[in-house]
C-alpha cells in the first residue's frame, strides 16, 4: 500500500451467524483510518444467554435439529425433575420418615436393598444390551425416558402399599439404574452427532447448563406428568441421524430396491420407528456370527469365494416351520466398513426376495430383470426344502446367486449413500466381535 496514495480494503468478519461487522480500511497519502461501516449485533441480554448456554459459534456449531431436540428434551426434564421430587417424597415416607414408629435400622435396610438392586441390575444390563446402544440410539433414549416415568410412578405408589414397599422400591431402583445406563451412554451418541465442529466437550457442557437450569426451575412450579411423555417421544423423533444403522439401511435399501431412488436422512428419520418392537421380518442379520455354529461342510464353499478374496460371506438358516430364518453374515479381519455396508445390503436383498415377489414390484427396469432371476431362484429352493421333509434347512443356490446381484447394484448404492449426506466412515450396525481369516495353503 505503500506505493499507492488512495486505496480502500472492505473487511468483513463474523461469529457464526449471530454477529457481523463491516470495516473500511482507508490510506489517503500517510493517513489511514477504519471506519465501521456495518455492525450487527443481538442485545446483551440475549448474547448472555446464548454464551451461557448454546455451544460456541451456534447454530452453526451444531446440527441442524439440536434446537428442536434440546427445547423438547427440556420440557421432558422439567416434568420428569418436577415428578423426581414427588417420588422422592413419597420413597421418604414409605421408610418412615415423620413416622415416629419406624425405626433407623429398617429405614437403612430398605435403602440399602433398593440401592443394591439397582446396582446389580445396572452391571446386568450393560453386560446383556450396552453393545446395542450406540446402534439404536433413538430408540434406547426413548426407552429410558419411557422407564424413568414408570420408575417415578412405582415410587409415588409406593408407601400406599406398605407389605410390598421394599419390593416395590427395589423394582424402582433397577429401573433407574437402568435409565442410568441407557440414558448416559445413548446422551453420549446423540451429543456426538450433534457435535459438527470437534465441540463435544462444549455441547455436553451447555445441555448440563440447560438441564440445571430447568431443575431450578423446576423446584419452584408444579406441572402435569402428560406433557413428560409426549416432550420424550417428540424430543427423540425430532433427531435426524446420518449414521446407518440396521433399520435405516433397511429402509434405505427396500426404497432403493422398490423405486430405484434414494432418501435423505431427514426422509428416513419421519419412516424410523423410535419404539423397542420385536422383528417383524420373516429374515433376521446376525452380523458378525461365529463360524462354527452357522457353517458347515454343505455351504462352506459357497460362504468362502474360491480365490477367499471376499471379506464376507452369508449363509441363510430357514425353518421349514414357520417360514422363518436368520441371514448369518461372517466378517473377514481386514472387512472394512464398506465391506460390512455391502454385507448387509446383500442380506437386505436376499430379505426383499424373500419377503416377496421383487420382479413384480421394483420400478427400474435393470432392478427388475436383476432381480426376477433371483428371487425365482429363492422361491424354487424354498419349494425344495419344503418338500424334503427336514424341519429345517439352509438356502445355497440362492446365496450363491446374491453375491453376483450384490456385485451389480451395491456401487450404485453405496456412491447414493455418501451423495445424499450419510455418514460412510463408521458404522451402528451392531456387528458381533467374531471376525475370520483365511489362508490359502499350497
Amino acid at each position: 500500500m505503500s506505493d499507492v496514495d488512495h486505496r480502500q480494503i472492505v473487511i468483513q468478519e463474523s461469529y457464526g451467524s449471530s454477529e457481523s461487522r463491516t470495516y473500511s480500511l482507508t490510506r489517503t497519502k500517510s493517513v489511514t483510518k477504519i471506519n465501521v461501516l456495518k455492525s450487527t449485533a443481538p442485545t446483551s441480554a440475549v448474547q448472555f444467554f446464548k454464551s451461557v448456554f448454546l455451544p460456541q459459534g451456534y447454530p452453526e456449531s451444531v446440527s441442524d435439529d439440536y434446537l428442536a431436540y434440546q427445547l423438547w428434551d427440556t420440557l421432558q426434564a422439567f416434568c420428569s425433575s418436577i415428578t423426581g421430587t414427588l417420588a422422592t417424597q413419597a420413597m421418604l415416607k414409605g421408610v418412615g420418615v415423620g413416622d415416629e414408629k419406624a425405626t433407623v435400622a429398617a429405614a437403612a435396610m430398605t435403602w440399602m436393598l433398593k440401592d443394591g438392586t439397582g446396582m446389580v441390575g445396572r452391571i446386568l444390563f450393560a453386560w446383556t444390551r450396552g453393545t446395542s446402544l450406540d446402534c439404536d440410539a433413538k430408540k434406547w433414549r426413548l426407552f429410558a425416558d419411557f422407564l424413568n416415568d414408570g420408575a417415578m410412578f412405582i415410587e409415588m405408589i409406593a408407601p400406599n402399599f406398605p407389605h410390598l414397599f421394599t419390593l416395590l422400591a427395589c423394582t424402582a431402583g433397577v429401573a433407574k439404574s437402568i435409565v442410568g445406563v441407557a440414558g448416559g451412554a445413548t446422551r453420549a451418541a446423540l451429543t456426538m452427532h450433534q457435535a459438527r465442529r470437534n465441540n463435544m466437550a462444549d455441547v455436553s457442557a451447555k445441555d448440563g447448563s440447560q438441564e440445571t437450569l430447568v431443575n431450578l426451575s423446576a423446584l419452584i412450579v408444579g406441572l402435569l406428568l402428560l406433557p413428560s411423555v409426549t416432550g420424550n417421544a417428540t424430543a427423540v423423533c425430532s433427531v435426524v441421524m446420518e449414521t446407518v444403522n440396521k433399520e435405516r439401511l433397511h429402509i434405505l435399501a427396500y426404497n432403493y430396491f422398490r423405486n430405484g431412488s434414494f432418501l435423505f436422512p431427514a426422509e428416513v428419520c419421519s419412516r424410523e420407528s423410535v419404539m423397542m418392537l420385536r422383528n417383524r421380518y420373516r429374515l433376521r442379520i446376525d452380523l458378525g456370527a461365529e463360524f462354527n455354529k452357522c457353517v458347515s461342510s454343505e455351504d462352506c464353499f459357497v460362504v468362502l469365494d474360491d480365490k477367499l478374496e471376499r471379506m464376507y460371506g452369508l449363509t441363510v438358516h430357514i425353518n421349514n416351520v414357520s417360514g422363518t430364518g436368520t441371514i448369518y453374515i461372517l466378517l473377514h479381519s481386514q472387512s472394512s466398513v464398506k465391506d460390512i455396508i455391502k454385507a448387509c445390503f446383500q442380506a437386505e436383498l436376499l430379505k426383499w426376495c424373500y419377503d416377496k415377489d421383487s420382479g413384480k414390484d421394483s420400478a427400474d427396469i435393470h432392478f427388475r430383470g436383476t432381480m426376477k432371476d433371483l428371487s425365482q431362484t429363492l422361491k424354487e429352493e424354498i419349494q425344495t426344502l419344503k418338500h424334503s421333509g427336514k424341519p429345517a434347512g439352509k438356502l445355497i443356490h440362492s446365496v450363491k446367486q446374491s453375491y453376483s446381484t450384490a456385485d451389480t447394484l451395491f456401487p450404485s448404492f453405496v456412491n447414493l449413500l455418501q451423495r445424499f449426506g450419510w455418514v460412510t466412515d463408521y458404522v451402528m450396525l451392531g456387528a458381533d466381535e467374531w471376525r475370520i481369516t483365511c489362508n490359502l495353503e499350497r
